[in-house]
């Protein structure tokens, strides 16, 4: 067996997907055997890495963007992905990037690999990742703009936090909705996940 190549970093993510919220995933006891409440599940995930390594590869600032396309409960596979990656990335960090985040290196995406059925590619591209107050957003100009808001809460914090078990972010992970106007598409794919089930989270990945 290959040598792994040691890996972490830290950083905030988005998700935004078709499901009404909250998505029937985070109230299942069986990881992702959920049935999505569209039938089919389409979902935005965007990542910021603020500090990080991939062995002697820095990968601080930089991002990445998957979407994916289940047809039916996640765990019965047949996904379809596209994955974009930050175009300031040098050929070393995408070739880095493209292992975390491909799950050929461990961490949280090595579970979701064998689900993949078609994979579209990755494109390196212009991606704009940002935080504003309680809301995240992501732009990839001509493909997608993605923003979620916290949901509405009684709590001082003006946030709902759950220890849901996420893949993701198992210990934290914030309840959001996505803001009117999101939308993405490429490679013949066409979602609009406004006002539909969103999160975002502090991550921390290692292998």
């Amino acid at each position: 067996m290959a040598t792994r190549t040691k890996w972490r970093f830290v950083g905030d993510y988005l998700e935004n997907c078709n499901c009404d919220i909250v998505c029937p995933c985070l109230v299942s006891t069986k990881a992702m055997m959920a049935t999505p409440t569209q039938g089919c599940c389409d979902n935005i995930l965007a990542f910021h890495i603020d500090k990080g390594h991939y062995g002697d590869v820095a990968l601080d600032g930089l991002n990445v963007v998957l979407a994916a396309h289940a047809p039916g409960p996640m765990a019965e596979g047949d996904w379809t992905l596209a994955a974009y990656i930050d175009e300031r990335a040098t050929d070393e960090q995408t070739a880095a990037l493209g292992a975390i985040f491909g799950g050929e290196e461990g961490g949280p995406m090595a579970a979701f690999a064998p689900l993949v059925g078609t994979h579209l590619g990755v494109r390196k591209t212009s991606i704009h990742y940002t935080i504003e107050g309680k809301s995240r957003a992501v732009e990839i100009p001509g493909v997608l703009a993605v923003a979620v808001d916290p949901l509405a809460s009684m709590h001082p914090s003006g946030e709902i936090w759950g220890m849901t078990g996420h893949p993701l972010a198992p210990e934290k992970i914030a309840f959001g909705v996505g803001r009117t106007g999101n939308h993405f598409s490429d490679h013949g794919m066409d979602w609009n996940n406004s006002g539909r089930n969103g999160h975002y989270a502090p991550i921390e990945w290692s292998n």
